[in-house]
């Protein structure tokens, strides 16, 4: 496969652009609520559901129970109902044990952060048939049996606890956790937004050992955090008011210390050695024969390790009291800019290599690594990256990966061998290819779209053999054409000579009304993100956005979206040239983008807009100001104005510190030039309670626009976090955007 760093000529246009009398005819007016109340263009999904072990049979949940499916015969379906109490029938996630003996269900949960959630959690025993409540002092996070099914772990109040399945007594491990203080086996709110979700194979912070023997946690001392306050208006004579802890750039982050707690023996083990103050453990992970490996994360980010934990050689503190774990290297990343975190680590079952993905020669790709430092061999190579890492069949030599080809735009998936040798292409239909493998690897489903068609969901055999159709999606199908649906179209342009990444091609997409006429001249709206190894421009279907962008194109706009510099598939370079100078090529691209689009002879230049949310948002308040002379509106939802206000993970990762780089910060905050703004055609939108972006953010803003006598427009969602939802919010939101679009361009 070779380096596809923009699009070749042909796919500049997608098949079939030539409008079709169906499109030129009268169109079905698409509503607001059609887009955000209804739903009506978003595709469904195909079946959650969860493969077991034996690699044939899938289970789902009904309201009587489990109904077991088999992969070889669309007509088998078994109800293995559960014999539930009340208080547990209305659970909304199933968990089961590895040895598919117990089952964990959580219902009534409530929103911590974005990503957390406390909840009621119960275990279910196939065996007896019987269901036992988790804990009942309280709702619990992290909820996780125990692989032998004989424990299950959890948090209450910031402390870990184990509890015996068998004889239902419970263990308090931690007794010192408390709210912005110490949490034990949890993240802080900066690991849960910054280092990934809290559930799945991302962020978690405990771990039981392959065995149950032992459950590995980690500890956040947060008390010198500074605390940023949150307001409530519920109702009410006052309103009430809350805090959690939050690091800003260059202010103290929570001190992380890892500990293995010892299940069978009841006591603790350890604390991990080797770990600085400022250091991250965005990982923990255990070996097949159950050896703890940390991953270890400098405060700059430049520098990762893997820690090998060598638990059969404590050192004892006797002043503390304590038994310190040493650590020994597994391997060492280091990166100029930084080092992206990630889970594509498997330890194979020989006990003596692993699996880990890299971008240390430019692109990233699969290394088989040994557990003495070595590189055994590259699983993968060429100029493109694996996007995605899917597992390994150990039995059969193989494993299963993504790749961002044949162009940036578009996902396959393959097959490699783990002696090396060329891999198999298992999804060779341009577009977005996704599969989940059955545990055995013998069966997947497979998801595929395109940029105009919704995703069609099979299930499929290894060698590709389709069995069933779980969706193919014709009623949105029917929806698009009865609504006149215009196509979305790639295209490709260079930056120009007086840009700094001269010659430079950029990918974009654009929607242009399906009566579109290049006689006349279109109003042009961009919408971006352009945040760090985002990307807008893909082969895939959106039926959420896009279905706006349609209602849109029908009132008589060209809607666009550019892949700036800064973001993903298009290798280490193009995604890290923006380091210590976060915005500046992202903004001066879209800006070019901007006026490659008013050369075109059927764009109106004095009528071109942009919009975002969060790095978007950030990105078209960064352009409206920088790029005055060619966008005419902007719209901003959550935005940043000032890195300095960011949370440390995030900011640091791409701008270090303010001591250390105070110009870039100064050179990319848009607070710092509100004067440039324009007729008023700024509207910027913020949930009040948005615990990620603060409203801080916006407040500041619109003190240096007042301050610089410029008018513009704001609209506040009290009680709303960073996405904006619940109680109508979204579909107030974008009736907003919507006039503000008809009104200003």
């Amino acid at each position: 496969m070779k380096k596809t760093n923009a699009l070749p000529a042909a796919l500049l246009t997608i098949a079939g652009l030539l409008l079709s009398p169906a499109l030129l005819s009268a169109q079905k007016a698409i509503t607001l609520d059609d887009c955000f109340v209804y739903f009506r263009f978003y595709p469904e999904q195909g079946p959650h559901f969860h493969f077991l072990k034996d690699g044939v049979r899938y289970v789902e949940a009904d309201d009587k129970g489990l109904r077991i499916h088999d992969v070889r015969n669309a007509d088998f379906d078994s109800l293995v109902p559960l014999n539930l109490p009340p208080e547990a029938r209305e659970y909304d996630e199933f968990t089961f044990s590895e040895d598919e003996t117990k089952l964990i269900l959580r219902t009534k949960k409530e929103s911590v952060y974005r990503h957390s959630v406390l909840a009621d959690y119960f275990v279910y025993d196939f065996t007896t048939a019987t269901t036992t409540p988790v804990f009942e002092a309280g709702k619990q996070q992290f909820v996780a049996l125990a692989p032998d099914g004989a424990h299950v772990a959890f948090v209450a109040n910031n402390n870990l606890y184990v509890k015996d399945l068998a004889t239902g007594e419970t263990t308090q491990v931690t007794r010192d956790g408390e709210r912005n203080h110490i949490i034990n086996g949890l993240p802080d709110w900066v690991y849960e937004e910054e280092f990934s979700p809290v559930s799945g194979e991302g962020m978690v912070a405990s771990k039981w050992s392959p065995d149950g023997s032992k459950i590995a946690f980690l500890r956040f001392d947060e008390r010198e955090v500074p605390e940023f306050p949150l307001t409530w208006y519920e109702g009410g004579m006052y309103p009430r008011q809350s805090s959690f802890k939050y690091p800003k750039v260059g202010e103290p982050n929570s001190v992380v210390s890892v500990h293995v707690y010892d299940v069978d023996a009841g006591n603790m083990v350890g604390q991990i050695d080797a770990l600085e103050a400022d250091d991250y453990v965005p990982r923990i992970h255990w070996t097949t024969d159950n050896h703890l490996v940390v991953t270890r994360l400098n405060r700059p980010q430049d520098t990762l390790e893997l820690l090998l934990a060598l638990s059969n050689r404590l050192l004892h503190d006797a002043a503390a009291n304590k038994n310190w774990i040493p650590v020994r290297p597994l391997l060492r990343e280091t990166d100029p800019a930084f080092v992206e975190i990630h889970d594509n680590l498997i330890f194979l079952k020989n006990g003596q290599q692993f699996i880990w993905t890299s971008e240390r020669n430019g692109f990233n790709h699969v290394y088989l690594q040994s557990m003495d430092g070595k590189t055994v061999r590259p699983l993968t190579s060429g100029d493109f990256d694996v996007t995605a890492f899917y597992g390994v069949d150990e039995e059969n030599g193989k494993f299963y990966y993504q790749t961002a080809t044949p162009t940036p735009l578009d996902r396959q998936v393959w097959e490699g061998l783990l002696t090396g040798g060329e891999p198999r292409l298992m999804t060779p239909k341009p577009g977005m290819n996704d599969v989940t493998f059955s545990p055995t690897f013998d069966f997947y489903t497979h998801t595929w779209s395109d940029i105009n068609t919704p995703a069609v969901v099979t299930l499929c055999r290894r060698n590709g053999e389709v069995l069933r159709t779980f969706t193919d999606n014709e009623r949105v199908h029917h929806l698009t054409k009865e609504y006149g649906f215009a196509p979305k179209e790639f295209f490709a342009f260079d930056l120009a000579p007086t840009t700094s990444g001269a010659g430079l091609p950029l990918n974009g997409w654009i929607l242009k009304p399906a009566d579109f006429d290049s006689t006349k001249k279109y109003p042009v709206l961009f919408d971006i993100y352009g945040g760090p190894n985002s990307q807008t421009v893909q082969n895939q279907y959106n039926g959420y956005i896009g279905a706006w962008h349609q209602l849109l194109a029908q009132k008589g706009y060209i809607v666009v979206s550019v892949d700036n510099r800064g973001t993903g598939a298009r290798g280490r370079d193009f995604r890290k040239c923006t380091q210590l100078q976060l915005g500046k090529l992202e903004t001066e691209d879209q800006i070019a983008a901007a006026r490659y689009l008013a050369s075109l002879p059927w764009v109106d230049a004095g009528r071109i807009g942009i919009w975002g949310w969060s790095f978007g948002g950030y990105l078209s308040t960064s352009c409206i100001l920088k790029g005055n002379d060619v966008f005419k509106m902007a719209m901003a939802v959550a935005p940043v104005t000032n890195w300095k206000w960011y949370d440390t993970a995030y900011t640091e990762r791409y701008m270090r510190t303010t001591k250390d780089n105070a110009r870039g910060y100064e050179d990319n905050s848009p607070i710092n030039f509100a004067d440039r703004l324009r007729g008023g055609n700024y509207l910027i939108c913020h949930g009040m309670a948005d615990d990620n972006v603060h409203w801080q953010q916006t407040t500041e803003m619109i003190n240096a626009l007042v301050k610089a006598n410029k008018q513009f427009e704001t609209y506040y969602y009290p009680n709303r976090n960073h996405g904006i939802y619940g109680k109508n919010a979204t579909r107030h939101l974008f009736t907003k955007l919507t006039a503000f679009v008809l009104g200003k361009l």
